[in-house]
């Protein structure tokens, strides 16, 4: 690794996510999840002291945003404030070795074993979120939680002592599952009723916040930009979600099904469910920059080291049973919500809130057709 020394007389540690001896002695290890025993719990992205410029480092899930230039000579948190932010990759180092910018791999995603007993499994998993959630309440700042009315966003809100927003068009899905939930589990739950107006003020802030056009990106990340400028308008400087459950515990159909689906390489529920783990990296650097430029910093307790590494330890069993998916973290769920609330399956936010749909026909009206390629991200385009 490019070397991380404090030379005297050098710009100081800069971290995101800190403490700073927590970042460099996880460096030293190579220990991809040091939140297990110690902070940082949910992740970094940090720049060290080096011998020549300072060490870029970002942690194996990428749960803080980090870019540099291309040739080294100047780094951010925030892509706007580079002139060609490139991002400093998941688990590895950035930083000068004679001259020359190095990039090195640090961490890697552990290969955990899958845990046999099943019921010493969930137990982990509970003991994880409970101390996750307890984390993430001890931690200053006025703290809301975007809420669709799933088990991942329910499960934090019965950790954490906040109001719960949810954004969508009038009689979405969201809205209405959210209303359901917040109602079960006697909730402060604040709409936030989106028209097109919403979404063509919103899109260019957010288009040039993330740096990303794509239809998906966009729908995805619009109703937590819009929770977020919300619950920020309304004093909250932190948003909690439930981000990384779908990865983690086995949420998503390809992975129910990664015998069949072509969308995974793996033909096992555990191999395909570490594939979307490897996504998260480029979701959480769309997902923290958008709500970061709507003025809140986000709160992720169920991307927790403790969370991350319990969650790992599942057999394909605990992920995926038949026809029900995230079967431990619903297990674990029911201990803290109602039945209803942990059993219920969500939509994904872009669909489930019609974000997606209205975009769509947003770029209609302004004269991009569904038979042009790339209608939406056009459309996008061509607002910024």
């Amino acid at each position: 690794m490019p070397s991380a020394g404090v030379p005297p007389g050098r710009r100081p540690p800069v971290v995101d996510g800190g403490p700073v001896d927590g970042v460099a002695r996880a460096a030293s290890r190579r220990d991809p999840l040091p939140g297990r025993r110690r902070p940082p719990r949910r992740g970094f992205a940090a720049a060290l002291a080096g011998s020549e410029a300072p060490v870029l480092l970002r942690d194996v899930l990428g749960r803080y945003p980090l870019f540099a230039e291309p040739d080294g000579s100047d780094w951010a948190f925030d892509r706007s404030a580079l002139a060609e932010p490139v991002p400093v990759p998941a688990g590895h180092a950035r930083g000068f070795v004679d001259g020359e910018v190095v990039t090195e791999r640090v961490w890697s995603l552990p290969e955990e074993p899958p845990e046999p007993d099943h019921e010493r499994a969930v137990g982990a998993v509970a003991g994880a979120v409970e101390a996750a959630l307890g984390t993430a309440a001890e931690e200053s700042g006025e703290t809301a939680v975007a809420f669709s009315g799933g088990v991942d966003s329910a499960l934090v809100a019965a950790g954490l002592d906040g109001p719960c927003y949810v954004a969508g068009f009038p009689e979405s899905h969201d809205v209405k599952t959210a209303r359901a939930a917040a109602d079960a589990m006697d909730l402060d739950l604040r709409g936030v009723e989106l028209d097109h107006t919403d979404l063509e003020r919103a899109v260019p802030d957010l288009a040039r916040a993330t740096g990303r056009t794509n239809a998906m990106d966009v729908s995805i990340a619009l109703p937590l930009y819009l929770v977020a400028e919300r619950a920020a308008t309304d004093g909250f400087d932190r948003l909690a979600v439930g981000q990384g459950a779908d990865e983690l515990f086995g949420g998503y159909q390809k992975v129910a099904n990664a015998s069949e689906d072509r969308r995974v390489r793996a033909d096992t529920v555990r191999g395909a469910r570490r594939e979307t783990v490897r996504s998260l990296p480029g979701q959480l650097e769309r997902d923290v920059l958008a709500l970061r430029a709507a003025g809140a910093e986000p709160v992720a307790p169920l991307l927790d080291d403790r969370v991350v590494a319990a969650a790992l330890s599942l057999p394909g069993g605990l992920l995926v049973d038949g026809d029900e998916r995230k079967v431990a973290l619903r297990r674990v769920a029911s201990a803290w919500v109602p039945d209803s609330v942990a059993t219920r399956d969500k939509k994904a936010v872009q669909y489930g809130s019609l974000v997606s749909r209205e975009l769509d026909r947003l770029a209609r009206q302004a004269g991009f057709k569904r038979r042009m390629d790339r209608h939406v991200d056009r459309y996008v385009e061509s607002l910024l």
